[in-house]
């Protein structure tokens, strides 16, 4: 079976703002930089199988044929990051209200795990999740 790199594609409003907000929680955001200091393409390094690209909302289209992207506050899909710990769980969420985005829900036990989510400066969520305690 082959291995595949997923790079999961979402549209941003503003690439200086995203790229500010995930180089604050700690992501690497590889790629050259382009005329406004931001990497182009703008992705978001989850780890050495995952990246989240952030395309420009004007370009989106483009890339998905001229369907319709859904509006602000539609959730298409949640991203859901694995951690060690309960600790890295509320550190990380710390640092998203830190960096300006949005605790969703507070970090909790739930019977799969300690979970919160936060959303990002274009409010696609993100789920962190560590192993049940």
């Amino acid at each position: 079976m082959s291995t595949y790199r997923v790079t999961l594609s979402v549209p941003t409003e503003d690439r200086p703002r995203a790229h500010a907000f995930f180089t604050a929680l700690g992501f690497a955001t590889p790629g050259e930089p382009a005329d406004d200091g931001v990497p182009e393409p703008l992705q978001v390094a989850v780890n050495d199988g995952m990246h989240v690209m952030l395309i420009p909302t004007g370009g989106f289209g483009w890339v998905t044929g001229g369907r319709t992207t859904a509006p602000r506050g539609t959730v298409e899909c949640l991203v859901s990051l694995a951690v060690d710990s309960q600790a890295a769980v509320d550190a990380l969420l710390t640092d998203v209200a830190a960096a300006g985005g949005e605790v969703v829900s507070t970090a909790a036990q739930q019977p799969w795990g300690y979970t919160g989510t936060f959303a990002d400066p274009d409010g696609h969520l993100w789920e962190i999740t560590a192993p049940p305690a």
